[in-house]
């Protein structure tokens, strides 16, 4: 089955830090696409996944003081990789030095990395505030001859990224079979086939994988922390973990999680309330 629901939610008032609270909550029960409207923002979770006291619950529970109001309606399943092109996504330039765009846009800025994203409705396009951080970090940290490993990649931007900057391999690993498909062939797009492997499973997949000097985890709070003790095996000793997709007064509970896997935290950075967290492996 290829149907979506399509929910939107009015927000009175509104603004850019409660749709984005709202749309991680909403990731955690599943939902898979964000569109910020002038009211609020619009969501999709596959149709199977819908569950309206779930949404009753998120809105009941919401910490912000402000109203929200909720619809939603099937949409029949459909060429969602032209539609979500089509309709949503746009041009993301970070800095001066690296362009994410898809294959049909023209008008994009020259940048030293140009990543050529086709992305399916469900994955990610780069827009949230925590793929800017973590591509900030690869810009900055030194990756060329480095194993890298992107838990989570999604459409595969990070990963693909990585190898541009000269990682000596790069495992990108990720859940969905649809996202997998999709982040093959972006890999292939950008000319990344040698560089990065594009792997199926869960966290358990990486006892398999080739254990890096650089861990990329863009993910949620709540998987980051279940997952750690295998993220820790994963990682040599010395190496580098970043983690986000979470809010700066998650980092305790994250930290925490990571102290008991010989992490320590090394650094943080934020845009707006989202945050990048950095540890070494001791």
């Amino acid at each position: 089955m290829n149907d979506y629901r399509q929910t939107d939610f009015r927000l009175v008032p509104c603004s850019a830090d409660m749709t984005d609270l709202l749309a991680a909550f909403l990731a955690d029960a599943g939902y898979e696409s964000f569109v910020t409207t002038d009211a609020g923002m619009t969501a999709y979770v596959r149709e199977e996944d819908f569950d309206a006291e779930t949404v009753d619950r998120i809105i009941a529970e919401f910490p912000f003081d402000t109203h929200i109001v909720w619809t939603s309606e099937t949409v029949e399943g459909r060429d969602w990789n032209s539609e979500w092109e089509k309709n949503y996504f746009r041009p993301i330039v970070v800095g001066d030095k690296v362009a994410i765009h898809s294959s049909f846009h023209t008008d994009v800025p020259d940048a030293a990395y140009d990543i050529v994203i086709d992305p399916k409705m469900a994955f990610g396009t780069g827009h949230h505030a925590t793929t800017s951080l973590m591509i900030r970090f690869l810009l900055d940290c030194g990756v060329e001859g480095k194993a890298v490993t992107d838990m989570g990649t999604g459409s595969g931007i990070l990963a693909i990224l990585a190898s541009m900057l000269g990682a000596s391999h790069v495992t990108a690993i990720e859940i969905d079979e649809m996202a997998v498909v999709n982040a093959r062939e972006n890999v292939e797009a950008n000319g990344a086939g040698d560089a990065v492997e594009v792997v199926l499973g869960d966290a358990a997949s990486l006892e398999k994988c080739q254990k890096a000097d650089l861990f990329l985890a863009n993910i949620n709070r709540n998987i980051i922390i279940n997952d750690m003790a295998l993220y820790a095996g994963a990682i040599k000793e010395g190496g580098i973990a970043v983690f986000s997709g979470f809010y700066l007064a998650d980092v305790p509970l994250i930290e925490k999680a990571a102290a008991g896997h010989g992490f320590v935290l090394t650094g943080t950075c934020t845009e707006g309330d989202w945050c990048r967290t950095v540890f070494r492996k001791q």
